[in-house]
């Protein structure tokens, strides 16, 4: 199911911002590794996860993805082609001078990391030259962010809640009427594929 957007934007995409809680572990398996291995731009994810997780998610996605996957460290320059994740217990931003930024600010929709501090920044940044997803969640937390970015002149897609393991997240994201596309979760990386090198 897709949401009528206007199919004659077709700008330069510089960034992938992706935003997802429960369920997770298992749509992110899913969908980076259809990635292409010649994804030109910087993809950064904000996955809900505690300040004491270990290093094995990142790890795990490593193994399965044809893109260089590593945890975001502060005031890392944002290289092309590479999966950054947001580390358990720190807010992942992008900078104006688009390098990475960690912080421990406030918790935001009850996370550290939050989608929502993600996305915002990162249209700050890219304007409109960007997209964003939101996947499988169980709280509001990215509804926000899809707003900053449809508000930017981005991209925002957001998967089928009927068929995420947890559709909360993807309604409130809906509920926001700033969802371009409506997405099966295996259709999500074709469809980035095709923009992305499309507009490279």
């Amino acid at each position: 199911m897709t949401i009528k957007t206007d199919t004659k934007k077709q700008m330069l995409i510089k960034a992938v911002v992706i935003g997802v809680s429960a369920g997770g572990f298992k749509a992110l398996h899913r969908i980076l590794p259809l990635f292409d291995n010649s994804f030109p731009i910087p993809v950064m994810i904000v996955q809900h996860r505690k300040a004491e997780n270990d290093s094995f998610f990142v790890n795990s996605l490593k193994e399965k993805c044809h893109i260089h996957v590593e945890e975001a460290i502060d005031k890392t320059r944002i290289a092309q082609g590479r999966i950054y994740i947001a580390p358990g217990g720190y807010h992942l931003l992008v900078e104006k001078d688009l390098s990475l930024a960690l912080s421990v600010d406030s918790p935001v929709c009850y996370c550290r990391p939050s989608i929502d501090v993600l996305f915002e920044s990162a249209a700050d940044a890219f304007g409109p030259n960007i997209i964003g997803i939101i996947l499988t969640g169980a709280n509001a937390d990215g509804a926000n962010g899809i707003k900053a970015i449809k508000s930017s002149g981005g991209i925002t897609i957001v998967q089928n809640p009927k068929t995420a393991d947890v559709d909360y997240m993807p309604l409130a994201a809906i509920k926001t009427n700033a969802v371009d596309h409506i997405l099966e979760l295996d259709e999500i990386p074709r469809f980035v594929n095709n923009l992305v090198i499309g507009s490279n």
